[in-house]
């Protein structure tokens, strides 16, 4: 099945392990809260036991570092994109609230990005992530 739109996910290439997934799951939740349409139905096993639901297109990762990051943002926000975020000082605060103000405490040329999500058309995504490689 094709989709219309493409999720992509662009996650900084030298973060430990435990952080690339920690920021992939909280951009991949910012997507499920945009687009509510791109989440499917709840799961069922054979056994009758209820699962939740997914978002129900594949997502791509893709790895960069810190100026690829930056320009990802720029060629989405000039595609008139709205991303999903994580900064690097989002890993020192502990809750939503600290999260939100440690992104407004720092211009947008100063965000010391570690993570961006984005869902939009195919071709516009492909032009946002132009130039990056699948993360590895």
């Amino acid at each position: 099945m094709q989709f219309d739109t493409k999720i992509a996910i662009v996650v900084r290439t030298d973060l430990e392990a435990w952080q690339k997934l920690n920021v992939t799951s909280f951009l991949a939740g910012g997507i499920a809260a945009a687009f509510p349409e791109c989440v499917g139905s709840p799961y069922e096993d054979g056994s009758a036991t209820k699962y939740l639901p997914l978002i129900g297109q594949p997502i791509l990762i893709y790895g960069a570092d810190r100026a690829a990051l930056s320009r990802a943002l720029d060629r989405g926000l000039s595609r008139n994109v709205t991303p999903a975020v994580y900064t690097e000082d989002m890993f020192r605060t502990t809750h939503d609230e600290a999260n939100r103000a440690a992104v407004k405490a720092v211009g947008r040329a100063d965000l010391n990005l570690v993570g961006l999500a984005f869902r939009a058309e195919r071709k516009v995504i492909d032009k946002i992530v132009d130039g990056l490689k699948f993360h590895s």
